[in-house]
Formats: C-alpha cells, structure tokens, sequence
C-alpha cells in the first residue's frame, strides 16, 4: 500500500522530466534563448515539481487522518501555489521586452501544466476506496 501511494510521485517525477526536455527541445528547435530568462527552466520545473510532490504527500496524509478534507487541502494548496507563483512571477511581468513575452508564455504553461499534473493525481487518489 506504502508504495502504491508513492508510485503516483514516480509519475509525476517523470511527466515532469518528459515536459522539461520536451520544453528544452522546443526553444532549440525554435532557437530561442534562455539564459537570458530571470528563472532558468530548470529552476521553474524543480520548484514546481517539489510544490506539485509537496502537495501530493500533504494529501496523503489528509487522506489518511480525514478523507472528508482531501479536497478542500487540494484547493487551498492551489491557492497557495497560486499567490506563490504570482509573487515569484512579479519581476518578470515588470520586463517589457519581446523575450520577457517568451518567458511569461514559458513561466504560464509550465504552471498550468504543473496544475493538471496535480489535478490528475488529485483525481485518482479521491477515486480510491478510504
């Protein structure tokens, strides 16, 4: 049961990873640079996938304790990853440039890809028997 509960973070571990060398390959097939970008895409992907695996565990446990709760933590730890990345997001949206609009685009779908990443897990731990 211990591993079953843990395999969901492995997945995400590796849509992570897939996501993250699909986006590198993206920007060098369109030959876009990086290095200029406030947070690189390792930064961006690492801290997402720690909050996104974060939270997961955090679910465990509610799962555990109350399953009642299970999706009110789901979406306070949202909100929270929310208000988190705005703030993070703040000095990039402060740039006006034509590559700040790459890295704002950038910043967005990993976010939103993260979200669905967690929404999915969210699912399938709400559908299992308590």
């Amino acid at each position: 049961m211990l591993l079953k509960n843990y395999k969901s973070v492995f997945y995400l571990f590796c849509l992570s990873l897939t996501a993250y060398i699909s986006h590198k390959a993206i920007f060098f097939v369109g030959g876009i640079n990086s290095q200029s970008f406030h947070y690189s895409l390792e930064l961006l992907y690492l801290s997402f996938f720690g909050i996104s695996a974060l939270l997961y565990l955090i679910l465990l446990l509610m799962k555990k304790k109350n399953f009642e709760i299970v999706g009110m933590t789901f979406l306070f730890g949202t909100f929270a990853q929310m208000l988190l990345a705005y703030l993070v997001l703040q000095p990039i949206l402060k740039i006006k440039t034509g590559e700040s609009d790459v890295e704002k685009m950038s910043f967005f779908l990993t976010f939103v890809l993260f979200l669905l990443f967690q929404t999915l897990l969210t699912v399938r731990l709400l559908n299992e028997k308590p």
